[in-house]
């Protein structure tokens, strides 16, 4: 973390000495999103030996599954017990389903766990993929019609909605994650200058995907990130509660502990960049997701390895 802490600072200078502004945060982004990190996650596969086989994935896929269920469930009675206003609570609904898995988590199961978890951790990229485009955009819609507007506004109808929807669904994200369980299960041999070529695709995912994160907080008003309080009760059971009880619970499934480990990151990490950047373009409570995610990966600085410390 403190390695990544630093990869984050490196951000937050070249975004204050002017060497990388919006425009550039966007570029980097889709390197990271269209080729760092989809290499990353096929590196977990390419000619690895299978030692996990396909009844353990099959199980673990529908323990995921489960885990985002009982995280939707939990996201509505946290915004209870906290009293979120009626036009914030999708928003912090998202906040609390939706954590940085690809920005952040993917580099730091590769970092903490090694390439074999990589496996386990592609996994988690297809319901959060199917989720962000379906349920994110549900609660924005809530929000939405609790302040007054109508959710879609001159957009395409139902069924062209949906299609689009589908379309956003099977990204690079998800066909590398389904490629990477393809290959590790049939254990077709690669060409070693592909592998290679994966391999250094890869490794920008973490200094590049941090970077971004630094220059997108040095745009952030450091005092309204830390005196709203429920933000700060939030991000306090986001980042501890949530991973404590969560990784908890799925020991006592007897599950692998290479996947315990994976499942602390994966639930440890800040709220995804993604809840803000859907937020900002279906103009649903962009302001409040972004000091979300800004103030959650400032606090994950110390709370993942507290995590790490007491669970792994």
């Amino acid at each position: 973390m403190i390695i990544l802490f630093l990869l984050m600072i490196v951000g937050f200078v070249l975004n204050k000495t002017g060497l990388l502004n919006k425009a550039g945060e966007k570029t980097v982004s889709a390197i990271v999103v269209n080729a760092a990190n989809p290499a990353m996650v096929l590196a977990a596969s390419i000619n690895k030996e299978s030692t996990i086989r396909g009844t353990e994935l099959l199980k673990t896929f529908g323990l995921i599954v489960v885990v985002y269920i009982i995280l939707v469930i939990l996201a509505w009675v946290i915004t209870w017990l906290l009293r979120v206003p009626v036009g914030q609570r999708g928003a912090y609904q998202n906040m609390t389903v939706f954590s940085n898995i690809g920005f952040m988590g993917f580099p730091l199961v590769n970092a903490m766990l090694g390439s074999d978890a990589m496996l386990y951790a592609s996994l988690f990229v297809i319901p959060y993929n199917i989720l962000i485009y379906t349920y994110a955009y549900i609660m924005m819609d809530r929000d939405l019609e609790a302040a007054g507007f109508e959710p879609g506004g001159s957009e395409a109808r139902p069924s062209s909605r949906s299609s689009a929807t589908l379309r956003k669904i099977i990204n690079i994200g998800t066909v590398s994650s389904i490629v990477t369980i393809i290959i590790y299960l049939t254990q077709v041999h690669i060409p070693e200058f592909i592998e290679s070529t994966v391999t250094h695709l890869s490794h920008l995912t973490a200094p590049l995907s941090m970077i971004v994160i630094g220059s997108s907080i040095a745009n952030m008003k450091f005092k309204e990130m830390f005196t709203d309080m429920r933000l700060n009760i939030f991000s306090a059971v986001k980042l501890l509660l949530i991973p404590l009880v969560g990784v908890t619970l799925i020991r006592l499934t007897g599950a692998d502990p290479l996947f315990v480990g994976v499942c602390l990151v994966m639930l440890g990490t800040p709220i995804g960049s993604m809840t803000a950047m859907i937020a900002q373009t279906h103009g649903s409570n962009y302001e409040l997701a972004a000091r979300g995610v800004a103030l959650t990966t400032v606090m994950s600085v110390v709370t993942l390895p507290l995590m790490s410390m007491i669970l792994l």
